[in-house]
């Protein structure tokens, strides 16, 4: 697809995602451009919101989320990604300029939302999260950052403020390219759903977080 005057450089060279489309985008944090990459099987659709101009500038506020439909749609008290999501949207809307990359496909760390609910099951009887997804037989976290990196890339942006908790995420980011010149950090309300969840992410995975 042929880009405008206004629209990004293409993908770099073998990429897995490619540029399908991108308007305008009103939200309650304001006015954003919505980029939508398809994986190149079209199995994926990945988004990116940017408030501002990004392109060839450095220190972007960015947000690289994994999609959760429990807690970004439907408001579940269980994790603190919704939170985080509306959190970094705000700052990017304060700040007038940055990105948001919204990687679907990450449902549960990866693990799909039926996995995720039957791991959820597993909590309930006690289970922690990290507990909870070997006894099904799954991995901890599967998640992969490649595409965020292409996304970034084919925005213009060249090195980037990343608002994350997860040192996982930071070095595959950066695994993958990304020039990380700060982390920015995204500390969650506790809630009695949500204190154990958030504690495994602190205790077993190594989540940058004050739970105490």
């Amino acid at each position: 697809m042929s880009n405008t005057a206004n629209e990004p450089a293409a993908v770099a060279a073998s990429p897995t995602v490619q540029h399908a489309a991108s308007s305008f985008l009103p939200t309650r944090h304001g006015e954003f451009r919505v980029y939508v990459y398809k994986t190149l099987d079209e199995a994926v659709e990945h988004v990116a919101l940017v408030k501002g101009d990004v392109q060839g500038k450095a220190s972007v506020l960015v947000r690289v989320h994994s999609e959760c439909l429990t807690g970004d749609v439907f408001g579940s008290q269980r994790c603190d990604c919704g939170e985080q999501l509306d959190t970094a949207m705000a700052r990017v809307a304060e700040a007038g300029s940055g990105v948001i990359v919204y990687l679907r496909g990450h449902e549960g760390r990866g693990i799909g939302l039926a996995n995720k609910i039957l791991a959820y099951q597993l909590q309930d009887q006690g289970r922690d999260t990290v507990e909870a997804n070997l006894a099904l037989g799954l991995p901890v976290d599967t998640r992969d950052y490649q595409a965020a990196s292409e996304i970034l890339n084919h925005l213009g942006v060249q090195s980037i403020r990343l608002m994350t908790n997860n040192p996982g995420k930071l070095s595959k980011l950066t695994k993958h390219g990304i020039e990380i010149v700060e982390r920015v950090p995204l500390q969650s309300t506790l809630t009695p759903h949500n204190t154990m969840y958030l504690r495994t992410k602190q205790q077993k995975l190594g989540h940058m977080l004050d739970v105490e």
